[in-house]
């Protein structure tokens, strides 16, 4: 297995490789881990039953997958990195703004995973849990280091072995006995049912920012609807199989999120180290993720102002200070500290919306795909260092959101005013679309009238 020589440049036609049906088990696996299951806990803690809890994690999956894998699909054609890309739309340097941002969501789940896995790994072995957060995470800086290929066999090794595991599981969790009117259809709480929908789409959204980093090696002309689809199937499946596990844990085991990997592994009696290694090994996988995705974030804010070249030792020294930081954010995360980081990520996570919507509208609908990404990567090119259209849409859709807001480090007057409905990420994805698509459009057609 060699060393990935590529970082944030183009990737070049002779070293495209693999099939889109690859994504199936980049995407299943990126999902099938305890995150995602504790996640799947909000509705309930909502107050919602087990049938609108279903409801709502399926639904919200359903369209937030819609524009994770819409992100997916540029990658074989662009051959670059999601977030690269936006320079096209925000300009060279205007791009770095939303970059911020997409670095403090990875480092947040960085941080919260490591917590969760360092937790289960202690349950297993007697180990101190700030060595077993290191261990853990030196393990993801080995993996992150070696890059694409391998993150993609590692993914598919989880896939298979997840599915195995969590289908023993499934059969258990099914069998517990569940509170009387757990499906029942009446006393539906809206506003609740509205937020859960928010949090689901949301955690699909979270991908985008890295999604097409996965597909960019594969061939110029893989389908784009093969590209999407399976993607979209990849993620919808483990998402929702993961969330409603939860919901059902949550609902049948009294205080189950207080220790959720022990608590998981504890129902498979003698046989539950297989549990234990499949949470401390899903854990590891995602945060490969997001260690990866937050070293190609930090060469992209860099690239315009230091041409460097990402040698291997280069490659070694960023990713393990990328590493350093996301552990440091770990070991404070043992305390009460990670509940209000991660509440902060998810509040960050809603400005990140407004992004998807606007690169989307550019690919999809302006552009339609056809962009010179040798500009991209010229801070003198075509695109500019700052499109102003794109960067006021976005700032002005960010603060259109806030009011709609329903978090726990924040709920905005609209929202609390409608018992704490929360659609802002309808406003995230509306708002932007509009004002960056008729002013661009224009601007667009106006170069092509003055060549």
């Amino acid at each position: 297995m060699k060393v990935e020589t590529r970082s944030v440049e183009f990737v070049p036609v002779d070293e495209r490789h693999g099939k889109a049906k690859d994504l199936f088990h980049i995407w299943f696996g990126a999902n099938m881990h305890i995150t995602t299951l504790v996640t799947g806990a909000l509705p309930i803690s909502l107050g919602l039953n087990l049938f609108w809890s279903f409801a709502a994690i399926i639904l919200g999956t359903l369209l937030g997958a819609i524009f994770m894998a819409s992100h997916s699909a540029q990658g074989p054609k662009l051959g670059i990195p999601q977030m690269i890309q936006s320079r096209a739309q925000f300009g060279v340097i205007g791009a770095i703004f939303p970059l911020f941002l997409v670095m403090f969501v990875y480092l947040g789940f960085f941080a919260s995973s490591s917590v969760l896995a360092a937790q289960t790994l202690n349950s297993l072995i007697p180990i101190n849990q700030s060595w077993a957060i290191i261990t853990l995470n030196i393990l993801c800086f080995v993996v992150a280091i070696f890059g694409h290929d391998l993150i993609h066999k590692m993914q598919k090794v989880l896939s298979w072995s997840s599915f195995v595991v969590y289908l023993a599981a499934t059969i258990i969790i099914f069998q517990l006995p569940l509170p009387a009117g757990s499906f029942s259809l009446s006393g539906l709480d809206l506003p609740g049912f509205l937020l859960a929908i928010s949090i689901v789409a949301t955690w699909q959204l979270a991908y985008a920012p890295y999604v097409a980093d996965y597909s960019r090696y594969l061939p110029v002309n893989t389908s784009t609807a093969q590209t999407f689809w399976y993607s979209y199937l990849g993620t919808f499946v483990g998402t929702v199989w993961m969330m409603i596990l939860g919901a059902i844990l949550t609902t049948t085991i009294p205080n189950f999120l207080d220790h959720s990997g022990g608590n998981l592994a504890h129902l498979f009696g003698s046989f539950a180290i297989f549990m234990y290694l499949i949470i401390i090994f899903g854990q590891l996988a995602i945060n490969v993720f997001n260690l990866y995705g937050a070293f190609m974030s930090t060469i992209t804010t860099i690239e315009p102002f230091w041409k460097l070249k990402v040698t291997q030792k280069v490659r070694v020294g960023m990713m393990f200070c990328v590493t350093l930081a996301g552990t440091i954010l770990c070991l404070l995360g043992q305390s009460n500290f990670l509940s209000f980081f991660l509440n902060f990520i998810f509040f960050i996570s809603y400005f990140l919306i407004p992004w998807t919507s606007i690169n989307l509208v550019d690919y999809y609908l302006l552009r339609r795909g056809q962009y010179n990404v040798k500009d991209i990567f010229d801070v003198n090119g075509q695109y500019g260092k700052i499109n102003g259209i794109t960067c006021m849409a976005f700032a002005v859709s960010i603060l259109a959101e806030i009011p709609f807001i329903n978090t726990s480090f924040y709920i905005g007057p609209i929202a609390k005013a409608f018992g704490g409905a929360d659609i802002a990420w309808l406003i995230g994805i509306i708002v932007p679309a509009i004002l960056y698509y008729f002013p661009m459009k224009q601007k667009l057609n106006k170069e092509v009238c003055g060549n």
